[in-house]
């Protein structure tokens, strides 16, 4: 496997975070020319010290103070409000990590894609708005799509080598969040602190609480539609509290293929930046013996009503999911801001 030059938007939240151990464990295999924050530019300072990129881009805050703390002769410091773009789009790079949130990543996602880059996006917030259109360009510019997401990256991999007129019906896994045995009852005394306590995964606040109403869930089922080709009725959602199967793929001969994994983004991670490639990723094994068992339920919409509501904006396409998504970004940051309660989010 040759090296590999990448780009990381957003390098300072978990996904980011993660990214930056994978390339540090193979620094012969990974060479990182780009690193963009907004806020955290004091992490962003660190990062840019140890890994030494060729462009940063930052809030204006940012720039002023990057500018008197790292070599600007080494590296390029532009701003991550007008410049992510051409940082995307830089001819050396190779893979392009998305690691950023919310609707701000649909820009440099696609022109990442324009240019006929390996995109390994964690963001679900612009394949739910332009998936169509995001996917439809890769073909055009012959870009390559690696999903960061565990659940879609465990789906990709169960694709993989096989013929899709030959799949049945796709699993997505859900742990079930912080709330999968709390009653509904209490959902309206349910404060910050609590919501952001995942029992499996440790990510960042606003997946977290979409984790907790489902509807993190919602717009993975929205991005497999789109990442995968699917149609509705060939997906479904199951109930994992374990977390240990990520994705099904059920084949019309009834075979199922399961991608299976420790609760590491580590791994998802790797497997994006190496592909076709694996390397040993240092973690643990898995044990089976003390796993002991694995259990599956339905989702209970009545108690994550936004799990339906995904569904049917997904049926019925057009702006919905779009307008699913902006209404879920404002909701999510009142309740994280202490001006909605968590049961009034849906």
């Amino acid at each position: 496997m040759s090296c590999k030059n990448i780009v990381i938007l957003g390098s300072t939240g978990s996904i980011g975070i993660n990214t930056l151990k994978v390339v540090e464990r193979y620094p012969d295999k990974f060479k990182v020319v780009g690193l963009t924050a907004y806020n955290n530019f004091k992490l962003l300072e660190k990062q840019a010290k140890i890994f030494q990129p060729t462009h940063i881009g930052v809030s204006d805050k940012g720039i002023e103070y990057l500018k008197k703390n790292i070599n600007t002769r080494k590296t390029k410091i532009l701003s991550v409000k007008e410049d992510l773009e051409s940082i995307v789009t830089l001819k050396n790079v190779d893979v392009v990590v998305i690691a950023m949130r919310g609707a701000g990543a649909l820009g440099p996602f696609l022109a990442a894609v324009r240019s006929g880059k390996i995109v390994a996006p964690a963001n679900k917030e612009a394949l739910v708005m332009a998936g169509d259109i995001i996917m439809e360009e890769a073909r055009a510019y012959g870009a390559t799509i690696i999903p960061i997401d565990s659940e879609q990256s465990a789906i990709f991999q169960c694709l993989n080598g096989q013929k899709r007129s030959e799949l049945k019906k796709v699993f997505l896994t859900a742990s079930g969040g912080a709330l999968l045995n709390v009653p509904k009852s209490r959902f309206n005394r349910l404060t910050v602190k609590q919501i952001l306590s995942h029992p499996r995964w440790k990510m960042g606040k606003k997946i977290t609480v979409d984790s907790a109403t489902m509807m993190n869930k919602g717009f993975e089922v929205i991005e497999a539609q789109k990442l995968f080709n699917l149609k509705t009725n060939e997906i479904d959602v199951l109930i994992h509290p374990e977390a240990i199967i990520h994705s099904m793929v059920e084949y019309i001969d009834g075979s199922i293929i399961a991608q299976l994994g420790i609760t590491d983004m580590r791994l998802p991670i790797q497997y994006a930046l190496t592909y076709p490639n694996r390397l040993d990723s240092g973690l643990k094994s898995m044990n089976f013996v003390e796993l002991k068992q694995l259990t599956f339920q339905k989702p209970d919409f009545k108690k994550f009503p936004s799990l339906e509501l995904a569904f049917y904006a997904l049926k019925k396409g057009g702006s919905l999911p779009c307008v699913l998504n902006a209404a879920d970004e404002v909701a999510v940051e009142a309740f994280l801001e202490g001006d909605l309660q968590f049961n009034s989010i849906y």
